[in-house]
């Protein structure tokens, strides 16, 4: 994961998301979902020093649920903590993450807010996502093979580029990051709009 990370941030990554754990996750064995939060707390442990020596900042999107170990959310804080002044790049790791409860929780932020239904637009519901500054995605890296969106920042990837790498994810490398990077930069991004072609033409 480290090398990834490191990576994006020398390819001017300027925003990366990791999507560690999700909602549906829970549904897995318990002694699996055990020896991920062991292993995640080792991971966000050894790496915290790095990060934050690369001025990296840290965040974590989800960690709602009373069943996350109470150590790993203090050792998610704590490293939130320590790389919050970090400008070089910022790395959300999506943990115990759900894009549907995700505009849920949004919508529900408004209405205790006691937004007007005509006061309601896609700036204003934006606002009341949790971390409201990040940008929407631009590539989403699906590894495995997998070709299922699985719940992952429903709002934000609207209109994401996606690559499917046939590599599982405790495989994937800075190598693998970097050609997923550069098919993405090969793309013509229209947002549904058209684009002008060097003559002048257009096509949809």
């Amino acid at each position: 994961m480290i090398d990834v990370i490191e990576a994006a941030r020398s390819a001017g990554v300027g925003w990366l998301s990791l999507y560690a754990f999700s909602t549906e996750n829970w549904r897995r064995p318990s002694t699996e979902v055990d020896f991920l939060m062991h292993l995640v707390r080792r991971v966000v442990r050894k790496h915290a020093p790095l990060l934050h020596a690369r001025g990296i900042r840290c965040r974590f999107l989800g960690v709602t649920d009373p069943r996350v170990p109470a150590a790993l959310t203090r050792d998610f804080a704590d490293l939130t903590t320590l790389t919050g002044g970090n400008r070089g790049m910022t790395l959300t790791i999506a943990f115990d993450h759900g894009g549907r409860r995700d505009i849920v929780e949004a919508a529900r932020s408004m209405i205790r807010s006691g937004v007007p239904a005509e006061a309601v637009s896609e700036e204003s519901f934006a606002a009341h996502l949790r971390f409201p500054d990040t940008p929407d995605v631009d590539l989403v890296i699906r590894t495995s093979g997998e070709q299922r969106i699985s719940n992952f920042m429903l709002w934000q990837v609207a209109y994401a580029e996606w690559v499917f790498p046939p590599v599982l994810w405790p495989d994937f490398r800075a190598s693998h990051f970097l050609e997923c990077l550069h098919t993405y930069r090969q793309r013509e991004r229209r947002f549904g709009d058209v684009l002008p072609h060097q003559n002048g033409e257009h096509r949809p």
